[in-house]
C-alpha cells in the first residue's frame, strides 16, 4: 500500500478517512482484512494516523504520517512503533507507561477527558472499558461542523449519550455481530461489545451511519457481500446505514453534505 501526499482537494472541504487496516488481533486475513485496525485521516496538509499496530512496523513510509494517535498499548494497535516513529506521537500517560522501552523521540501525552487540536484537527479523548492492563480510549475527531468517533476496541463506555451526541459517523469494535465479548474482571468491564449492542448505542442517540473495523475471525473468514448483508439488515433494524469496512476502503465528511464513502483502494 502506498499512499500519496499530492494535495487531493477534498481533504480542504472535510475529512477523508482511508482505512489503511481492518484486522483485528486474529491469526487469520482475507483479501479484505489483511492488516491491523489502523485510520488515516486527512484534513488540509494533516496526516493523523490512528493506531500503529505490529503489521504497520516498518512501513510507515508507505503511510507519511504528520502524527500518530494511539488508542492503548496492545500489539495490534502500538507495536508498529518498536523501532520508532517518523513524527510526533500522541497518548494517554497509561499508554506511554507500557511501551517506554519503545525508541519514539517526539512523545507528546494525551488528556483524559479533554480536547486537544493535532493539525488542524480536534480530538477529544475519550476513555472505554476495554482491557485493565491497557487502559483504551476512544477518539471523538471534528473539524469545522463534522464529526466522527473512532473506538475500535470497547467493552463499554460511561455516559454514551453524552459522548456520542451530535456525532456524524460511528466508527466502531467488529469483533463480534451479536456474540457479547463482555466480562467482568471485579467492576471492570472487558473485552468487546457485539455490533448489536453498538447499534443500540448509536440509534439512542440518533447517529445515522455506523461503520465496524477491527473485524474478528468469524467477519474477516466470512464472505464479503454475505456479511455486509447481515449487518446491512441489522443496521436497518435499529435506523442505522451500517457497514464493514475494508482495508483501504475510504470515507469523505464535508460541510454540507452527506457523508460518502467509496471502495477506492489507496
Amino acid at each position: 500500500m502506498k499512499l500519496s501526499r499530492r494535495h487531493d482537494a477534498r481533504t480542504s472541504r472535510g475529512i477523508v478517512v482511508t482505512f489503511l487496516g481492518t484486522r483485528g488481533e486474529i491469526d487469520v486475513r482475507s483479501r479484505c482484512h489483511q492488516r491491523h485496525s489502523s485510520l488515516l485521516v486527512q484534513c488540509d496538509s494533516a496526516r493523523v494516523m490512528i493506531d500503529c499496530g505490529t503489521d504497520w512496523l516498518g512501513r510507515l513510509e508507505a503511510v507519511l504520517p504528520t502524527a500518530i494517535v494511539l488508542t492503548h498499548a496492545h500489539p495490534d494497535h502500538a507495536a508498529g512503533l518498536a523501532e520508532g516513529a517518523p513524527c510526533p506521537v500522541y497518548a494517554t500517560k497509561g499508554t506511554w507507561d507500557l511501551i517506554d522501552r519503545f525508541p519514539i523521540e517526539d512523545r507528546r501525552t494525551l488528556p483524559l477527558n479533554k480536547s486537544l487540536p493535532i493539525d488542524g484537527l480536534l480530538f477529544k479523548v475519550v476513555p472505554v472499558e476495554h482491557s485493565v492492563r491497557a487502559p483504551a480510549v476512544g477518539f471523538r475527531v471534528s473539524m469545522k461542523r463534522r464529526s466522527l468517533f473512532y473506538v475500535p476496541d470497547v467493552a463499554a463506555f460511561r455516559n454514551a449519550a453524552g459522548v456520542l451526541a451530535g456525532i456524524d459517523v460511528y466508527i466502531g469494535d467488529g469483533a463480534t455481530i451479536r456474540r457479547s465479548m463482555v466480562r467482568k474482571r471485579g467492576r471492570a468491564r472487558i473485552g468487546h461489545a457485539s455490533i448489536v449492542d453498538q447499534l443500540v448505542w448509536c440509534r439512542k442517540v440518533g447517529i445515522p451511519r455506523a461503520i465496524f473495523t477491527h473485524c474478528g475471525s468469524p467477519i474477516v473468514r466470512a464472505n464479503v457481500r454475505t456479511i455486509n448483508a447481515t449487518l446491512q439488515q441489522l443496521g436497518r433494524d435499529y435506523s442505522v446505514e451500517a457497514r464493514f469496512a475494508c482495508d483501504g476502503d475510504r470515507l469523505f465528511l464535508a460541510d454540507g453534505r452527506q457523508a460518502r464513502w467509496t471502495r477506492e483502494r489507496a
